[in-house]
């Protein structure tokens, strides 16, 4: 499953989706992830979540997040949760049509059983329709 969490930038956003991972430590049985493009929130975070700050890895296009994404699974078949914080940011998606990313991401998540957390700095209407049911959370 892909949730997102919508709204433009400084709506707290970063805020539910550090709370979301926190509070998924509770009933979750297997590995979370925390996506990120800083280690700010490392001491937000439970110390059972691991924070990736992707801006360390050399990744240029959405093409290339998407396999980082892969990559991350591969290596840990627990993953239960992934947390994505400033998705267009993370996965070179900004100006950009979501629309096959996040279908991608659909298919991973069905086939690995990860439920992806997505924080967009858009609002929900501005996004494109098949997205829309997605969005959990709009700011």
């Amino acid at each position: 499953m892909v949730q997102i969490i919508a709204g433009k930038k400084g709506k707290g956003k970063t805020k539910h989706l550090l709370e979301m991972a926190n509070s998924s430590i509770k009933t979750a049985n297997g590995s979370i992830v925390y996506l990120d493009k800083s280690s700010k929130h490392m001491y937000e975070l439970n110390n059972r979540i691991r924070l990736i700050n992707v801006n360390e890895f050399p990744i240029g296009n959405s093409q290339g997040f998407v396999g980082f994404v892969s990559g991350i699974l591969s290596q840990d078949h627990d993953i239960e949760f992934m947390y994505l914080d400033s998705f267009l940011k993370l996965a070179c998606l900004e100006g950009e049509d979501i629309s096959e990313t996040i279908a991608i991401l659909e298919k991973l998540s069905t086939k690995y059983g990860v439920n992806f957390v997505l924080s967009i700095s858009l609002d929900a209407v501005e996004m494109p329709e098949q997205i829309q049911k997605d969005v959990v959370v709009s700011l």
